[in-house]
C-alpha cells in the first residue's frame, strides 16, 4: 500500500511521480504515440489508457446553456429564465484588460505553447515537491476549457458532473486528446473566446458578460482594469474570492492578477500600482430569474409560454427534446400579450378580490380573429410562498398547462352555445315556451351522439325566482337566464347538436376529457377553464369563426435561428348570421338583463353571466367586435366554497352572482384594455321576437342591482336544492379540481 501524509494526501514523492507520469503520458500524446494497454508506467488499463482509440476524433463542444427571454407583443421584457445565467458574446465585445488578465493569471504562456505546456509541468512539479503540496497547477487554459465542456454537458446530473471532474489519469488522458485537437480546429483566439463564456464566475454567473452585469452591471466590454483582475481572481475559487461576501480576501487575489499582469508585461507596474491603490466597487445586480420576476403579474402567463413550449410538438418530438431546449435557453420569444391588456387585467384581478381572501380571480383576454392570448391574471400573486399568499396554480388554464384539474363549472355562460345550436338547426329567436318556474323533463328525451338514451326518470328543473315564470322567447330567456327555457330548448335542438356546437366552438374541459353528453350541459354542468371560455365567446365576435388560443409569435434561438412556432387553426364553427344574432341577443344582457353591472357605455358588447350550485363558482363572459374576456370567481384552495355570508375584497355579499363581482371585475379590465378612438361595432341584424308572457317585475328580488337570478345551482343555473347535477364521464367532476389541493370534494 502507498505511504499517504496524513489527512489523506499522497506524499511528496508519490505526487512527484504522479506529475513525472503525467508529464511522460503527455509527451507521448504529443508525440502521437500509441500506447500499450500496459505501458512502461506499469498503469492499468482500466480507467487509464484502456480505449484510447475509442476517443472521438472531434470535441464535442455542446451550445452553451444561456438565458432565454421573454417578451411582449411589443418587445418588451416580460422576464428572463434560465439555468445557467449567461449570455454569450464575441472576443471583441469584451475588455482587452479581461482577456490579458485571464491569460496572465491562468495561462501566462498560453500563446507560447500548445495544448500542453510541459515546461509549465515541470515547473509546477518542482515547486508542488518543494513546498510539499500543491502550491501550483499545470492545466493549460486550453485544457481548462475542455474540462468545462464536459462539466457543462454534466448540466446539473450530480452524478455526470462527478464524472466529469474526477481525478483520474482515464479523464486527464481524454482532456489532453481533446485539448489537442481543439488547439488545431479551433486556434488561440476562438478558444479564450469560449473558455470566457463558458467559464464560472461565481454568484450564479456563468460566462464573463453575465458576471461583468451582476457585479459592476456593465457590459464585458466595459471592463476597466480593476474590475477585470477581480473577475479573472473570482475563476479559481469563486466562493473563496467572491467580493460580495469577503471583500478583503477579493481584493488580495485581484492585486495578485494585477502584479502578475504587470509580470508578463501586458500592463505596466505603474498601471498596476494605480489599480492596486483602488477599493473595490461594486453595482451589484441581483439575478432575475423566472417567471416570478415577471413584469404586471404576468407570471402567469410567462409560466403558460414555459408549458406551451415543454408540451407542443412543434417544439421536438419528445418531452426530453423539449425540456433539452427549455434548458438549454439562449432564446428570445416574442409572445402575444399585450403591455396595456396585461396591465389592465392585473388590475381588474385585484380590484374587487384581495390576494388573501378565501376565494380567488382569474382573468384573460384573447383577441377575436387570431386566437392571441392578450393578457392573463388572477388576484393571487405568482410564486411558491403560502405565507405570502403566493400560487404557482393558473386558474385560467387546464391541468396540463398547469392549471386546475378539471377546471371549473361555467355555468349560465354555456347557454348562447345552446342558443346557437338551435339557430344553426334553423330554430327562430323567436321560438317561445311556457314554463313554469319548476319543470321536470324525462331523461329518455335526451339522447347522446350513439342514440342512446342519457337515463330513465325524470330531470328537475327551475329558475330562481317564483315569479320566473310564463312565455319567454330566445332574447328574453338570454337576458334573464331562464333554466327551464334552455333545458326545452335543448331537448328540441338535441343533445348530440348541442354538444357538438360546443366542440366547434374549442368547449373543453380542463383535464383534456371529452365533453360529456348529459342534459345538464345547457345549464354549464361540465368544466372549463377561463381561457377556454374566452376563446369559445371570441368565437361569436369573430362572426361565428373560432381560433384556437396562441401564446407565441416568434421564436429565434442563440444563433439568430427562427424556429417554428405554432400558429391559431381557425374554422367556422357557426353561419355568420347566427352569429351576428347571438351577439344581438347578449347585447341584452348587459344592457337590461343579469349583466347590466358589467356594460360598457361606449362601445357595443355583449357577455353572459354564470353562477353554479351553491354558488361556488361565478363568472361573466363578455367581448366587444376585437376583444374577449373571461372573468372567474372562487375558492381555489381546497374544498370548494359556497359564496354566502362572504366578505370579498373588503365588501359584503350576502350572496355573490356572476353580474356583481366577476361582471365588475370585466368591466375593468375591458376598460382598460380597450382603446378610446376605436369603436367597431357588430355586424347589425333584425333578431325576430316571439311572444313573452309573464309577471311584470322579472327583476324584482334578483341578485344585486336586477343582475343574475339565472345561473345559481340552487337557484338558476341548474336544478332545485338539494338536487345536484349528474357526474359527466370521466370521474367525480368536484374530486380534485384544483390540481390535486383538494382531494375530496364532491361535484355539484
Amino acid at each position: 500500500m502507498p505511504k499517504k501524509r496524513s489527512g489523506g494526501g499522497l506524499t511528496t514523492t508519490q505526487q512527484a511521480a504522479k506529475f513525472l507520469g503525467v508529464a511522460a503520458l503527455s509527451g507521448a500524446v504529443l508525440a502521437g504515440i500509441a500506447l500499450p494497454a500496459a505501458g512502461a508506467l506499469g498503469l492499468a488499463a482500466k480507467g487509464t489508457v484502456e480505449g484510447f482509440d475509442e476517443i472521438p476524433a472531434n470535441l464535442k463542444t455542446p451550445p452553451l446553456s444561456q438565458r432565454t427571454t421573454i417578451l411582449d407583443a411589443d418587445g418588451g421584457a416580460i422576464a428572463t429564465v434560465y439555468s445557467r445565467d449567461r449570455t454569450v458574446v464575441p472576443l471583441k465585445d469584451i475588455s482587452p484588460y479581461m482577456q490579458n488578465a485571464i491569460v496572465a493569471i491562468e495561462d501566462s504562456r498560453f500563446y507560447e505553447h500548445g495544448a500542453v505546456d510541459l515546461k509549465g509541468i515541470l515547473r509546477a512539479m518542482n515547486r508542488n515537491v518543494q513546498s510539499g503540496g500543491t502550491a501550483e497547477g499545470a492545466s493549460t487554459l486550453t485544457q481548462q476549457y475542455v474540462k468545462n465542456v464536459f462539466v457543462e454537458e454534466a448540466g446539473d446530473d450530480p452524478e455526470k458532473v462527478a464524472e466529469a471532474t474526477q481525478q483520474t489519469l482515464g479523464r486527464k488522458v481524454r482532456e489532453l486528446k481533446y485539448a489537442i485537437q481543439v488547439e488545431e480546429e479551433l486556434g488561440k483566439k476562438k478558444i479564450l473566446e469560449n473558455y470566457l463564456n463558458i467559464t464560472f464566475f461565481g454568484q450564479q454567473a456563468y460566462g464573463v458578460e453575465a458576471a461583468s452585469q451582476r457585479y459592476f452591471s456593465k457590459h464585458a466590454k466595459d471592463l476597466t482594469l480593476d474590475e477585470a483582475a477581480l473577475l479573472a481572481g473570482i475563476v479559481q475559487s469563486p466562493t473563496r474570492y467572491d467580493p460580495v461576501n469577503d471583500e478583503e480576501e477579493a481584493t488580495k487575489r485581484r492585486n495578485t492578477v494585477l502584479a502578475r499582469m504587470a509580470a508578463t508585461g501586458s500592463i505596466s507596474q505603474a498601471d498596476a500600482d494605480k489599480a492596486m491603490a483602488l477599493p473595490i466597487k461594486l453595482k451589484v445586480k441581483t439575478p432575475q430569474n423566472g417567471c416570478i420576476t415577471a413584469v404586471s403579474g404576468a407570471g402567469f402567463f410567462c409560466d403558460y409560454v414555459r408549458k406551451v413550449i415543454l408540451n407542443d410538438p412543434a417544439f421536438g418530438k419528445t418531452s426530453e427534446d423539449r425540456s433539452k431546449l427549455w434548458n438549454l435557453g439562449g432564446l428570445t420569444i416574442r409572445t402575444t400579450l399585450s403591455p396595456r391588456a396585461q396591465e389592465a387585467a392585473d388590475e381588474a384581478s385585484i380590484a374587487k378580490v384581495n390576494k388573501d381572501d378565501k376565494v380567488a380571480a382569474s382573468v384573460v383576454q384573447v383577441e377575436p380573429g387570431t386566437g392571441k392570448i392578450l393578457s392573463m391574471a388572477q388576484s393571487r400573486p405568482y410564486g411558491l410562498d403560502q405565507k405570502k399568499n403566493q400560487t404557482v396554480l393558473n386558474l385560467a388554464v387546464g391541468s396540463a398547462m398547469g392549471g386546475s384539474t378539471y377546471g371549473f363549472q361555467v355555468g349560465s355562460t354555456f347557454k348562447p352555445i345552446t342558443a346557437a345550436a338551435a339557430l344553426e338547426k334553423g330554430i327562430s329567436p323567436a321560438q317561445s315556451f311556457t314554463t313554469e318556474r319548476k319543470i321536470e323533463l324525462p331523461m329518455s328525451s335526451f339522447t347522446t351522439c350513439s342514440g342512446a338514451s342519457t337515463g330513465s326518470g325524470d330531470w328537475e328543473v327551475q329558475n330562481e325566482l317564483e315569479e320566473e315564470k310564463g312565455t319567454f322567447d330566445m332574447t328574453g330567456a338570454l337576458g334573464k337566464s331562464i333554466n327551464t327555457y334552455f333545458a326545452k330548448l335543448e331537448q328540441k335542438v338535441g343533445l348530440c347538436d348541442t354538444v357538438r356546437m360546443a366542440k366547434k366552438v374549442g368547449y373543453a374541459r380542463g383535464d383534456g376529457k371529452a365533453l360529456g353528453e348529459d342534459p345538464s350541459v345547457t345549464l354549464g354542468g361540465a368544466e372549463s377553464t377561463p381561457l377556454g371560455m374566452a376563446a369559445t365567446y371570441a368565437t361569436f365576435a369573430n362572426r361565428g369563426t373560432y381560433c384556437t388560443p396562441i401564446a407565441i409569435q416568434s421564436i429565434t434561438d442563440a444563433n439568430g435561428k427562427k424556429l417554428s412556432v405554432p400558429k391559431s387553426s381557425c374554422s367556422q364553427a357557426m353561419s355568420e348570421k347566427t352569429a351576428d344574432t347571438i351577439n344581438q341577443m347578449l347585447k341584452g344582457v348587459v344592457e337590461d338583463g343579469t349583466g347590466t353591472a358589467a356594460g360598457l357605455s361606449d362601445r357595443d358588447n355583449a357577455g353572459k353571466t354564470g353562477t353554479t350550485n351553491e354558488r361556488v363558482d361565478a363568472w361573466f363572459v363578455g367581448y366587444t367586435p376585437n376583444l374577449s374576456t373571461a372573468v372567474w370567481v372562487g375558492a381555489d384552495i381546497g374544498k370548494k366554497l359556497p359564496m354566502y355570508n362572504i366578505t370579498i375584497g373588503g365588501q359584503y355579499y350576502d350572496k355573490v352572482c356572476g353580474g356583481c363581482l366577476p361582471g365588475p371585475i370585466w368591466k375593468i379590465a375591458m376598460t382598460g384594455a380597450l382603446d378610446a378612438g376605436e369603436t367597431p361595432s357588430f355586424n347589425p341584424v333584425s333578431v325576430p321576437r316571439g311572444e313573452e308572457k309573464g309577471d311584470k317585475d322579472k327583476n324584482k328580488g334578483r341578485d344585486g342591482e336586477g343582475d343574475e337570478g339565472d345561473d345559481t345551482g340552487d337557484a338558476g343555473d341548474t336544478p332545485t336544492p338539494g338536487i345536484t347535477l349528474p357526474d359527466f364521464p370521466g370521474g367525480n367532476q368536484g374530486a380534485g379540481r384544483h390540481g390535486g389541493q383538494d382531494g375530496g370534494g364532491n361535484g355539484p
